[in-house]
């Protein structure tokens, strides 16, 4: 088993995200497979990283995320679709954290989900085409998921069942994925 959490990053800042509920719905399916496990929420990002200046010298609240993601035996990004791609703030995320040591060789798995029927399979084809160009370790097993909005109930609570073993199979797939590649 990872001695190294799997960090689950939840693609958006945007309050009440669906992108967070279901990052908290991996981590529970990670947890119950004994898998270490943290989770980022973009929505935590320090006001600060956006000032222009970061790009030169990333101001010191923003280093416990930059530490967790190069220490991270894997990452698992959970974006939304916004406008037929990811949000702008995951990009600006990526493009904040060091190069190349933050993605260089690094098990990534990817969960779409969006109003829509696609479920963000373009935002996540997207996100494919930048880790890979990173030279990630890109998992294939994604999971979309379309019509998010009638996937929760009041409380924050999947209700789709079939979503819900997909979630737990990729997470599981993932662990393994991220096992293989320490052999």
């Amino acid at each position: 088993m990872a001695t190294s959490p799997i960090l689950i990053i939840s693609g958006t800042n945007r309050p009440g995200a669906f992108a967070l509920k279901v990052s908290k719905v991996l981590v529970e399916h990670y947890k119950s497979i004994g898998t270490p496990v943290e989770l980022y929420d973009l929505g935590d990002l320090p006001r600060e990283i956006f000032d222009a200046g970061c790009y030169a010298v990333k101001p010191p609240a923003f280093m416990k995320v930059q530490d967790q993601v190069v220490h991270a035996s894997g990452l698992h990004v959970v974006t939304p679709e916004y406008n037929g791609s990811f949000p702008g703030v995951l990009k600006y995320f990526i493009d904040m954290l060091k190069f190349p040591e933050s993605f260089e060789r690094k098990p990534v798995a990817f969960t779409g989900e969006a109003a829509g029927m696609w479920g963000a399979l373009r935002a996540v084809e997207q996100l494919q085409m930048i880790f890979g160009y990173r030279n990630a370790y890109l998992y294939p097993e994604r999971v979309f998921i379309p019509g998010v909005t009638g996937k929760f109930d009041a409380a924050g609570q999947l209700t789709d069942p079939d979503i819900n073993t997909r979630l737990a199979s990729q997470a599981k797939g993932f662990t393994a994925f991220v096992e293989a590649l320490k052999a």
